[in-house]
């Protein structure tokens, strides 16, 4: 590698650094405003050299600059940011953007970086696709629960379970504001339902596309056929955050990263301990939570663990457990696979 760098992401520029290891000669400097197409104009030092390396910390922004990166010839190597801070030691200085591109461009030359997996294209495309119908369900929910509060609020009758997903139940649900409702809560309650009308046709859209990428997807298609209660979008989201050759060495590493492991006592974190240390991809633990409440139903394979857990503490706690089982098997399926599972379907 005889140019290898490092750069430092932010929203208004990029910070680079880099040595050419034939000459000694370090380069430094910023790449503003930072997009696509100045970072292009910058790579075009490099053109026609193949022995260009750079390393990214995997912070808002990677894709593009990888992608401008592997357009340009050179390499991207992208950095965990949590074990990049850490192999920085104690801290001496303060720390800077020029710092921390000569910190990823030292790790990367001495070998040290703690590298992330690069997805390919069409798996960032079904993460991003995942993420929004994941935003849309959070909104979704969130303004049901301003009807329900709106309503408790002014002594309305609290509507019934489920009650606003027939027209009747939408129906009678205006029928009782315009009787119980200030004209400020009606206000309130029928901009709620035409935002929660509106996210439903956003959130169809957005299934149909989730279940075609699920049903294209070899280890999607293999992980809904062999697990019971993964269905597309749980078989989806596992594939694209856990499949590929090598990705875990165990699945004890799996559960650590989809954030379904436990915490314990530790002198450097405030939190307290025996709760989800809910680090990784919410979207994952999401579908995984969903994936293990279907061990409730009497005919699931795995009922009687779901019981048992259920009994001695609650049914939560029970699809979790569901939860972490069926991410371990995953694993295992997906570690079987290697890169076939990112393979079209």
């Amino acid at each position: 590698m005889p140019i290898v760098g490092g750069l430092d992401i932010h929203r208004k520029q990029i910070t680079f650094d880099y040595l050419d290891t034939v000459t000694g000669q370090v380069q430094r400097g910023q790449v503003s405003p930072a997009d696509r197409e100045h970072l292009r104009a910058w790579l075009a030092r490099f053109a026609g050299r193949e022995d260009v390396a750079f390393a990214v910390e995997g912070c808002a922004g990677w894709r593009y600059v990888a992608g401008e990166l592997a357009a340009a010839g050179a390499t991207a190597h992208l950095a965990e940011p949590a074990d990049t801070a850490a192999r920085r030691g104690r801290k001496r200085h303060a720390k800077t953007d020029k710092t921390d591109a000569r910190h990823l461009r030292m790790l990367l030359a001495e070998g040290r970086l703690p590298e992330c997996w690069i997805p390919p294209g069409h798996i960032l495309e079904c993460r991003a696709l995942l993420e929004t119908y994941h935003d849309l369900r959070r909104e979704h929910t969130a303004w049901v629960q301003r009807i329900h509060a709106v309503l408790f609020h002014q002594g309305a009758p609290a509507l019934g379970v489920g009650t606003l997903r027939t027209g009747q139940g939408v129906a009678a649900l205006r029928a009782a504001a315009d009787d119980c409702l200030s004209p400020a809560g009606q206000l309130q309650v029928a901009t709620a339902l035409e935002v929660i009308e509106a996210l439903e046709a956003r959130m169809h859209v957005v299934r149909h596309q989730l279940t075609d990428a699920a049903r294209h997807l070899t280890g999607a298609r293999v992980l809904a056929a062999r697990l019971y209660g993964v269905g597309p979008f749980a078989a989806l989201a596992l594939t694209c955050w856990l499949a590929g050759a090598g990705r875990f060495s165990s699945s004890r590493k799996a559960v650590r990263f989809a954030g379904l492991d436990v915490t314990v006592w530790s002198s450097d974190r405030k939190g307290p301990p025996g709760k989800l240390s809910r680090q990784g991809p919410p979207v994952l633990r999401w579908a995984l939570y969903e994936a293990g409440k279907a061990h409730a139903r009497a005919s699931a394979p795995d009922h009687a663990y779901y019981a048992q857990v259920k009994d001695r503490k609650n049914s939560k706690r029970a699809a979790l457990s569901e939860a972490r089982k069926i991410l371990r098997q995953a694993h295992h399926i997906l570690a079987e696979l290697g890169d076939d599972a990112l393979a079209p379907a």
